[in-house]
């Protein structure tokens, strides 16, 4: 959040200074991460919560919404800067700007706050998607690609920003072009977000590597006969499996109630996204 801020506030003030459009847009955007990385924070730290009685579950559901929330939130934020770009465009167009309303080419200087914020955020991005991969996180995972996308916003940025200083009479609208192509980049990254942390929610299962993982553990347990269905859903940084296991039909209640136990236990100590496993014993065919 610290460097989020730093960069939003050097690209917006040099975008205003060197008359660049696209760096004001991209300092925009950074703006936004400040939030963004805000909403994660508060996520994570209430999905952190122990399960209690009106959520044997855990908080864990926080965490995928506040994810699906920075989806929504970039995709606004691309909106309300392509439409500002576009307006910017139009206003440009032969026959609709006035007399002496040119606006002059950026300056030299508004190409390194862009630099310096792809390498920032480079490095950002990097951290967040190893931390979140590890721990399975829908909301710290969408702050990567939050991350990642300004990477792409400050490239298109630059490329505009350079062929509008390199060539202002022939390029003379590149910077603004620049500022819609960030403003598309942030949207598509925005859907992306909420498509995945959307499925999430309709509790899409798993990969078929995890699923086996699941069955191959519950298989090792002596006494187990097979695995009839598996499904799991995930309810924040973890998984909650539920198992239908195949056992002798002749052994008690009592041998099959600890076979389903140690099924279990080996399943969470084996796994450790499993949250919990609700095991269902049946009479094997």
């Amino acid at each position: 959040m610290v460097v989020s801020g730093a960069l939003a506030a050097i690209k917006i003030t040099a975008g205003l200074m060197g008359h660049s459009t696209a760096v004001v847009a991209d300092g925009l955007e950074s703006t936004g991460d400040v939030f963004a990385s805000g909403i994660v924070l508060l996520g994570l730290t209430v999905a952190a919560k122990p399960a209690d009685w009106d959520h044997p579950y855990g908080h864990g559901r926080v965490e995928t919404v506040t994810g699906l929330f920075v989806g929504f939130m970039l995709a606004m934020a691309g909106l309300a800067i392509s439409a500002n770009a576009w307006h910017t465009i139009r206003s440009a167009m032969p026959g609709r700007a006035m007399h002496g309303s040119a606006m002059p080419p950026p300056a030299l200087f508004v190409v390194w706050p862009l630099i310096g914020s792809a390498v920032a955020k480079g490095l950002l991005s990097s951290v967040k998607f190893h931390y979140g991969k590890k721990i399975r996180s829908a909301a710290l995972l969408a702050d990567a690609w939050n991350d990642s996308v300004d990477i792409l916003s400050a490239l298109a940025a630059l490329a505009a920003v350079s062929l509008a200083i390199v060539a202002p009479h022939r390029f003379s609208s590149a910077d603004h072009w620049g500022a819609f192509a960030v403003g598309l980049i942030v949207v598509f990254t925005g859907l992306r977000v909420t498509r995945d942390t959307a499925l999430q929610l309709m509790d899409t299962m798993p990969d078929k590597e995890s699923m086996a993982h699941v069955r191959n553990a519950a298989l090792t347990v002596p006494g187990v006969r097979g695995v009839e269905k598996c499904y799991a859903r995930k309810t924040g940084l973890q998984y909650h499996v539920d198992l239908h296991l195949e056992v002798d039909p002749e052994i008690t209640v009592r041998q099959s109630h600890e076979i389903a136990t140690e099924v279990r236990i080996v399943i969470k100590e084996t796994l450790p996204w499993v949250a919990d496993v609700l095991v269902h014993v049946e009479p094997a065919p």
